[in-house]
């Protein structure tokens, strides 16, 4: 050193002169304490001896891939979800979600969507014969079956899914034949049945924090988000790749995915005990005994009713309204492009144009649907309705795709936000025990609705003004019915607002009783 004197030692570890505690003398830190083997190999895989460019990209890669896993998997098991079993549902939820999203992209070339050109009227007519029309006929009956299943709702959610791994096989050999209409039926009513199912589902899986409404909105966005957008998209490349034969093997993988993932939905989702069925109508005038709410009687759960509140039927006409207006453009925009004169790609551009319009909505719906205080749920129905109403007659005095595109914009966050406070409204309205009945009950209604809006979407004329003309209409009865059932009457008798806000249990009495 410059001053002459030689180097100094450091002190022994733990003598005097150590500065260092004595736990840190005892306990050697992490850095110092011998590794696992295991853990060394992972280093070692993990940081490569060489450092290159592609090396460096596909270590961030991995990274960003197990850090937004992670990320995925807190959001799906946050608020005790993983504890309550929503989680679970949540999964099997993203499986039909992404099942659908898959079958769309196989089918998006076949016979499904070219019978649509100008010269193939007798084609729709079949294809309506052969699909839409027996599904009006089954959704009906799809609720009060399910009414009725007591038990075995898991494995019910698990067959929706396992049978539609046999037709999409079927479809793989049966592609350019007229045996695709019987099959893309069969993958519809599969998929509407898990909907319902998983209506009736969710209400015994709430984990304790988080009401309904809320639940249903993070089913939604995490569908949407996990299934239709990442199944879409690689379903997409495959069937780039591979072609539609690929996107419906992979369909097939999806849906034997949804089938593992129902069965591992908890299993006290099969107690019903104590249920009381929900119903449309109300007839508490003749024919029944009224029940208090908490009154015993001696009749079995099982026989009593429980007739929808004011704002139950109001949310249900709405929503039934939008929902037509959702399902007509599912279809006709599709139609429309293939009967025009532009090329594949620029036909694919329209239904891209509208379709991402239609899920920016969604996504802005179930949003402001989730941070919404719903105070009075059935007036934003009304709200939602009016403004479906209105974006309809905007679509059919444009009279073009722009028109189209913002009609599904507005159509799909009505949707969300009419839905969130339908909701709503089953959940403030109707007793526990009638809750799931309830809720399956309202999605039969709507998917129905759906339907006869798709049936519009195909036999319509392929002139955007024409088709919106005819949908406007239906929308103007349905806002009219909607209004006249919020302010406690109705257009049809028994099936509108002339009920009270919070209807009484009935029970049917024998014939030629009267009740007490």
């Amino acid at each position: 050193m410059a001053t002459g004197e030689p180097p100094r030692a450091l002190p022994p570890r733990g003598s005097p002169g150590d500065d260092r505690s004595a736990e840190a003398t005892e306990a050697p830190s992490a850095a110092e304490r011998p590794r696992p083997k295991d853990a060394k190999i992972a280093e070692r895989q993990r940081v490569p001896r060489k450092m290159t460019v592609t090396r460096v990209m596909a270590m961030r890669t991995r990274d960003l891939t197990e850090k937004g896993f992670h990320t995925f998997q807190r959001a799906a098991r946050a608020d005790g979800a993983g504890e309550s079993g929503l989680t679970a549902l949540v999964y099997a939820t993203m499986a039909n979600f992404a099942l659908d999203a898959a079958i769309a992209v196989a089918l998006a070339n076949t016979l499904f969507f070219a019978s649509a050109t100008a010269e193939s009227k007798t084609k729709v007519a079949l294809y309506l014969l052969i699909t839409i029309a027996p599904f009006a006929v089954i959704a009906p009956l799809i609720g009060p079956l399910l009414d009725r299943l007591q038990r075995g709702r898991r494995l019910a959610l698990s067959a929706s899914f396992a049978i539609r791994v046999v037709f999409a096989i079927l479809l793989i050999f049966n592609f350019d034949s007229w045996a695709l209409y019987p099959l893309a039926l069969c993958m519809m009513i599969s998929s509407k049945s898990f909907a319902v199912l998983k209506s009736a589902v969710t209400p015994r899986v709430l984990p304790p924090g988080i009401d309904l409404v809320r639940t249903n909105s993070r089913l939604t966005v995490f569908g949407l988000v996990g299934g239709t957008l990442g199944a879409g998209a690689v379903a997409g490349a495959v069937a780039a790749v591979a072609g539609s034969v690929g996107a419906l093997v992979f369909a097939a993988l999806i849906a034997a995915a949804g089938a593992y993932l129902s069965l591992r939905i908890p299993s006290w989702v099969e107690v019903t005990e104590g249920e009381v069925p929900a119903t449309l109508g109300y007839h508490s005038r003749s024919g029944t005994e009224v029940l208090d709410r908490g009154e015993k009687s001696a009749a079995k759960p099982s026989r009593r009713r429980q007739p929808l509140g004011r704002s139950v039927v109001t949310g249900l006409w709405g929503n039934s309204a939008i929902r037509v207006l959702t399902g007509f453009l599912t279809f006709y925009v599709a139609f429309v492009a293939k009967s025009t004169e532009h090329r594949p790609v620029q036909q694919a551009a329209m239904l891209g144009l509208v379709g991402a319009a239609a899920a920016i909505g969604n996504f802005a719906g179930n949003a402001t649907g989730a941070r919404l205080k719903l105070g009075r749920p059935s007036l934003i129905v009304v709200g939602c309705t009016a403004a479906c109403t209105a974006v309809a007659v905007v679509a059919m005095l444009l009279d073009n795709l722009i028109g189209a595109a913002v009609a599904a914009l507005v159509a799909a966050c009505a949707s969300a936000l009419a839905k969130v406070s339908l909701d709503a409204s089953i959940q403030d309205d109707l007793p526990p025990e009638s809750i799931a009945s309830g809720f399956g009950r309202s999605e039969t209604v709507l998917q129905l609705s759906w339907v006869v809006g798709g049936a519009g979407g195909v036999l319509l004329p392929t002139v955007y003004w024409q088709g919106f003309a005819v949908v406007t209409a239906i929308l103007v009865l349905g806002l009219a019915q909607t209004f006249v059932s919020y302010r406690g009457h109705s257009l049809l008798p028994g099936l509108g607002g002339n009920r009270p806000q919070h209807v009484k249990q009935e029970v049917p009495l024998p014939t030629g009783k009267q009740p007490q």
